[in-house]
């Protein structure tokens, strides 16, 4: 990409959109067409029509979506086709209408079938049932996938989509109930250990900094109330993927020279998709001991196995990513370290 284009960063207020205009201005790219919702309404075909018409951005980042975790798939599952179908049609449509010269769309690993063997490689698409809580999703993201690939092959085009696996960072939702699990681990242990020193300052006991510096956070000096819930067996294996790693490996498809990218994403029949993620997992058990022990909760966890456990494990095959130079950089925890000290800051500032 040129560092003068005009790129379009569609959901660029969003965790995945945050991140890549942090990577784009970090790389020198200054030409930023950044609407707000407000400004734009992605869903609307006549408004999305005038914006390319009227800006004609050369380069397009699709990371505009309706996202969220089991709790929001299973109560909205209308909203969830209905809105991402709409808004990629018309995005991908009018890069189409107006020659953008390169689309790159972010997809999601839920693509894949609920028993797809492991680790996933590009060509499990369509090869068995998705998982029943995020089907609606999962169909859009397909279709968004398939639809890069039709005009491709139809119009030659040059559009391209990334699968990142389960993203977590700066910006991230944290809503109780309507987030990915990562972000509502951390909510939880955060208030979990708010109350807790509040309940030990009545009680008179020390705070933290006047405690031994042996003393670990996983000590069991707890009260007997003091503990997190957490959703199913704990048994699910998950891979995680920093926003901001996320956004290097976009920004370095979208910077491949066309004779590099196009024998592994242009030509079909290959698929015009790959995976980013790190190709390492762990369970939700060790997911949630790691966030405990970053944000200094020293109670227990309980597992409730009445809520559904998702998808028995998700972990991607990041090979071909691997061939085309790009491998993920930062580490689960530092990336948990990060994200919670990126939520402690915001709530204080909002003064939550």
């Amino acid at each position: 990409m040129e560092k003068n284009a005009k790129i379009f960063v569609a959901g660029s207020k969003g965790l995945v959109g945050s991140a890549l205009v942090r990577q784009l201005t970090s790389r020198g790219y200054t030409n930023l067409l950044l609407p707000e919702i407000s400004e734009l309404d992605l869903t609307c075909q006549q408004d999305v029509a005038d914006f390319f018409a009227k800006e004609k951005p050369e380069y397009v980042f699709l990371a505009a979506a309706k996202v969220g975790g089991i709790h929001a798939n299973n109560t909205y599952p209308a909203e969830f086709i209905y809105l991402n179908l709409a808004i990629q049609n018309n995005v991908i449509h009018q890069s189409y209408l107006h020659g953008v010269k390169r689309l790159l769309f972010l997809g999601s690993s839920c693509i894949y079938p609920q028993l797809a063997p492991q680790p996933m490689k590009e060509e499990y698409l369509l090869t068995g049932l998705l998982e029943p809580t995020n089907e609606p999703y999962a169909l859009a993201k397909i279709a968004g996938i398939k639809m890069c690939e039709s005009y491709n092959r139809q119009y030659g085009t040059k559009f391209i989509a990334v699968m990142p696996t389960n993203l977590y960072g700066p910006g991230d939702n944290f809503h109780p109930e309507n987030s990915h699990v990562l972000p509502a681990l951390i909510r939880r242990f955060h208030e979990a250990k708010v109350k807790q020193e509040a309940r030990r300052k009545e009680l008179g006991v020390k705070s933290k900094e006047q405690r031994s510096l042996t003393t670990s956070p996983l000590t069991h000096d707890s009260s007997p109330g003091d503990s997190v819930v957490i959703w199913g067996s704990g048994t699910p294996r998950r891979e995680l993927l920093y926003v901001d790693d996320m956004a290097g490996g976009c920004m370095h498809l979208m910077e491949l020279s066309d004779q590099h990218i196009a024998p592994e994403l242009l030509s079909y029949p290959k698929p015009c998709f790959v995976n980013l993620g790190t190709g390492e997992d762990v369970t939700i058990r060790e997911l949630a001991e790691t966030v405990r022990a970053v944000v200094g909760f020293s109670g227990s966890l309980v597992f409730d196995a009445t809520k559904p456990d998702g998808t028995p494990r998700k972990l991607q095959d990041v090979s071909r990513m691997h061939r085309l130079g790009w491998k993920h950089s930062v580490s689960l925890e530092q990336g948990i370290r990060n994200t919670y000290e990126w939520f402690v800051e915001n709530r204080a500032a909002k003064g939550d």
